[in-house]
């Protein structure tokens, strides 16, 4: 099963059970994804780190993720996006996902369905498909509507699963404008009370508010941001260290190693060895 609709300016929404073999998709660096497992497993590689998947289990991807699939015991769909189709930064209020479905980290939730969570994915996936047949006009505009009805089902989905008070709006706001402002800013802004003035708190308040909520630290999350670009940059890119501690925003390459030695355990040489050579 295979649906690819483009608009005149060069959206996409792709639907498809083969993305495994697809490599253009693959390395498409502007499509976000969602990887729904309909049957057996599916194991994949995010960013070098496995992750294994079940049946009814949904992972949602940036596209800044990079993919492998390292195997297939069943069957899945993927429904892909990028923002010229539909923008889920200028849409936020719409579907409430940038800053929790859809981060740079590289351990992406896995969201488990139940049998009727399940079956309401499919009906979408279902009514995808059958506009795939339309011809008109409004054909572009019932496809974002049936896309952002899939983004809001799976964001109800994590909330009820992840989000540490899901009833509690305003805490839930909160944590998701400090994920989506560690995305944006972690480059230059690597203190919680950079983050903490912004969201008008102290750091004291705003540290005490993940703690009761059973969370790591603020400064836990804005340094595995940093971690995460940083091994993708060591693992994908052709940038020496010293660029990369640059890019990062560290002030000298001293600061950047031993930032990298504290946050992952391995030396920046001991890492790239290891994985380049898997």
């Amino acid at each position: 099963m295979e649906y690819t609709y483009i608009t005149p300016l060069q959206g996409s929404l792709i639907v498809t059970d083969d993305f495994h073999s697809r490599d253009s998709l693959l390395r498409n660096k502007d499509l976000y994804k969602f990887i729904w497992v309909r049957d057996g497993s599916v194991d994949i590689e995010i960013d070098h780190v496995e992750i294994h998947l079940e049946k009814d289990q949904v992972i949602p991807l940036s596209n800044i993720h990079h993919i492998t699939f390292t195997g297939i015991q069943g069957k899945y769909v993927s429904i892909l996006f990028n923002s010229n189709f539909y923008c889920i930064f200028k849409s936020d209020n719409e579907v409430s996902c940038n800053g929790f479905l859809f981060t740079g980290y590289s351990y992406p939730m896995r969201m488990p369905l139940s049998v009727s969570q399940s079956e309401t994915l499919e009906r979408i996936i279902q009514d995808i498909n059958r506009e795939s047949q339309e011809n008109d006009s409004l054909k572009e505009e019932m496809l974002r509507l049936h896309l952002k009805r899939f983004i809001i089902v799976c964001t109800r989905i994590a909330r009820d699963t992840f989000a540490p008070d899901p009833g509690n709006e305003t805490t839930f706001y909160l944590f998701r404008q400090f994920f989506t402002l560690v995305d944006r800013h972690y480059k230059e802004m690597k203190k919680v009370k950079d983050y903490a003035d912004i969201l008008n708190r102290s750091p004291k308040t705003l540290t005490n508010l993940f703690a009761l909520n059973n969370l790591p630290s603020p400064l836990h999350f804005i340094h595995e941001r940093i971690l995460a670009e940083a091994k993708r940059l060591l693992l994908y890119s052709n940038k020496n260290a010293k660029e990369i501690s640059d890019m990062l925003g560290f002030d000298d390459m001293a600061s950047f190693s031993r930032f990298f030695r504290r946050a992952s355990g391995k030396s920046i040489t001991e890492f790239r060895n290891k994985n380049i050579l898997l």
